[in-house]
C-alpha cells in the first residue's frame, strides 16, 4: 500500500549501451521498495529510452537520475552534462514515446549548460493514497507542563500604549 511519505533517489551514472538495462533494474527496485510496481512500467520505459538516446548521441555520458515520490506523484529527472546535444533533434522521439506516456513532462537548461528532462506519473483515482497520520499516539507523546503564570504588574509593565509608541519614535 502506497503512503504519503515522500520518497527521494539519486543516482549518478556514466551511461553506456550496456549499463543502460542495469540502471532500468535499479529503478524498478527502488520503485518496487516504494510499493509503485504499477508504475514501473512507464517510469523505466522512459528512462531506459532517453538513456540509450544519450549513450547514443552524447559526448559526455555523465548523467544523474533522479526521482521523488510525494504520495500523489512519482516525478523522475534525467539531467545529462553535454552541451551540444540537442532535445528538439537528438532526442525528438525519446521526448515524444515520454509525452505520450507520461502525466506531464518538461525540459529546461541549467546554468552550466547541461538539461534536465523530467516526466512525471501520478498515482490513478482508483488507488487510494492512505496519509500518515499527523497526531501524535497519546501513548508516545510526553506531556508538557503548563507555563509559569506571570504576576499582572510584570504583564503591566511590558504592555505601551499607542501614543507610547509614536513618542518613541520621534
Amino acid at each position: 500500500m502506497k503512503t504519503a511519505v515522500p520518497c527521494y533517489y539519486h543516482l549518478d551514472v556514466e551511461v553506456c549501451p550496456e549499463k543502460v538495462g542495469q540502471v532500468s533494474r535499479i529503478l524498478a527496485a527502488h520503485l518496487r521498495f516504494w510499493d509503485l510496481e504499477n508504475l514501473m512500467e512507464p517510469v523505466c520505459g522512459g528512462a531506459e529510452m532517453l538513456l540509450r538516446a544519450i549513450a547514443e548521441h552524447a559526448t559526455d555520458r555523465n548523467t544523474s537520475i533522479e526521482m521523488w515520490w510525494n504520495g500523489q506523484h512519482l516525478i523522475t529527472a534525467i539531467g545529462e552534462n553535454n552541451r551540444a546535444l540537442r532535445p528538439d533533434q537528438e532526442l525528438r522521439d525519446c521526448l515524444q514515446h515520454i509525452a505520450a506516456c507520461s502525466d506531464g513532462w518538461g525540459c529546461c537548461a541549467t546554468e552550466s549548460g547541461a538539461k534536465v528532462i523530467w516526466f512525471s506519473q501520478r498515482a490513478r483515482a482508483g488507488e487510494r493514497v492512505p496519509l500518515v497520520p499527523t497526531t501524535p499516539d497519546p501513548r508516545e507523546s510526553e506531556g508538557l507542563d503548563l507555563p509559569r503564570e506571570l504576576s499582572v504588574t510584570l504583564l503591566a509593565g511590558r504592555v505601551r500604549t499607542p501614543g507610547g509608541l509614536l513618542e518613541e519614535a520621534r
